[in-house]
């Protein structure tokens, strides 16, 4: 019996950048002092009026980290965070109420009208309560 390891190319990225936040996060990186030290931190916090929010922000990589990259961006996930936003996109948008990054997530359930907070599946929260 043959096994089978998946290939790189078969194993989903925990998180994706379309080409446009790809461009967005390089160009952003490019400009700061320490850009080629620093990774997009994807993370989630308590808050906001369905539960959680986004957090997005360049960061040095912590040792607990989950690290990879996409699209030639380093994106660190910390470990808590992980399970509401892994198979997420991030992408850049540009419209009439502004521009910045945001976050297209399967695990959500509901988001609030105003769009900074969002809410998962129960057994998603209820595994996260038990990590903490």
């Amino acid at each position: 019996m043959a096994l089978h390891f998946p290939l790189l190319s078969e194993t989903p990225q925990p998180i994706t950048l379309t080409d446009k936040a790809a461009t967005k996060i390089k160009e952003l990186l490019g400009e700061q002092q320490n850009g080629t030290e620093q990774a997009l931190r994807v993370a989630v916090r308590g808050g906001g009026c369905s539960g959680f929010q986004y957090a997005l922000a360049f960061d040095s990589p912590k040792e607990d980290d989950h690290r990879f990259e996409n699209q030639g961006v380093a994106v660190v996930v910390d470990k808590p965070s992980m399970q509401f936003v892994f198979g997420s996109e991030v992408d850049w948008v540009d419209g009439l109420q502004g521009a910045g990054f945001s976050v297209n997530n399967p695990n959500v359930v509901a988001a609030c009208g105003c769009g900074s907070s969002f809410q998962v599946k129960e057994d998603t929260a209820e595994k996260a309560a038990a990590s903490v």
